[in-house]
């Protein structure tokens, strides 16, 4: 699958999300960020390795926080369904290119930089380490003068509902979305909530669940305004591959009874004969 097939624009790429999101987490639902007040940073950066090649880091979203034109901070999110175990170690190396960019662009003052992890899996708690000395075995004498780097990892399907009322964007709806699919693996979304970036929401939940039918309802996402719409497309898709099975079963029975392809094929109204 890959992160990165968040195609386009994905839903944090939007200002008003992203503060959300920031304010949610990081402030605690406190007002800090506003959206007028965040402007995109290049989320590729290149870098030379031992073996003379340059090669590239893309982030998923990150951007420059500012007030009445001075800037701040450099915030980064990152999207994972699965655990990854050297998590840490990308991080580090996000956050070290993003000063590192500051430095060759001859900063007066360097701004800080902060990544955070979004954790949309719902089978499990994230399993693996969070700090890059967990990931090593350091020897004896060497771990004073070793630093430590520890990343930031918010489990979304894991918020609580105090937690879930500090949003106010479409992230409200795809966290309240995740938590509800822990809760309830063959969770029908409910939630009436009416949604501004449908086209992001959907292809999100297309990639974070691996539901090819998101996907689906993406292409016909015409009249789709909230999550109840999107139940209903669901549920619609539900009974159709039933009805489909149902005549597969009939067409199988009919085989086996002596009918003809053609003639089971004509009975059932499947578009082609099967391989029985």
């Amino acid at each position: 699958m890959g992160e990165k097939d968040i195609t386009e624009k994905i839903l944090e790429d939007y200002n008003d999300v992203f503060a959300d999101i920031i304010n949610g987490l990081v402030f605690k639902g406190e007002q800090r960020i506003l959206p007028e007040s965040l402007k995109n940073a290049q989320v590729h950066s290149q870098y030379k390795a031992e073996d003379g090649k340059v090669h590239e880091l893309e982030r998923d979203v990150i951007k420059y926080w500012k007030e009445k034109e001075v800037e701040l901070a450099i915030c980064g999110i990152e999207n994972q369904s699965n655990v990854k175990k050297y998590m840490p170690f990308r991080i580090i190396g996000y956050d070290g290119a993003a000063y590192r960019s500051q430095l060759l662009d001859d900063r007066k003052e360097i701004l800080p930089v902060m990544t955070i992890v979004l954790y949309f899996g719902t089978d499990h708690h994230w399993r693996g380490k969070k700090n890059i000395k967990g990931l090593m075995k350091i020897p004896e004498g060497l771990d004073e003068y070793i630093n430590d780097y520890e990343m930031k990892v918010f489990e979304i399907a894991w918020l609580t509902e105090e937690e879930i009322s500090r949003f106010h964007s479409d992230f409200k709806v795809v966290a309240n979305f995740f938590v509800q699919k822990r809760k309830h693996k063959n969770y029908i979304p409910d939630d009436p909530t009416e949604i501004k970036h449908v086209d992001e929401v959907l292809k999100l939940l297309r990639v974070m669940t691996r539901d090819e039918r998101y996907q689906t309802i993406f292409q016909e996402k015409k009249g789709v305004h909230s999550m109840c719409d999107v139940a209903e497309r669901l549920e619609k898709m539900g009974m159709e591959k039933g009805k489909e099975e149902e005549k597969i079963r009939v067409y199988k029975k009919l085989i086996e009874k002596g009918f003809s392809e053609q003639e089971a094929q004509e009975i059932t109204e499947l578009p082609k004969p099967l391989e029985v």
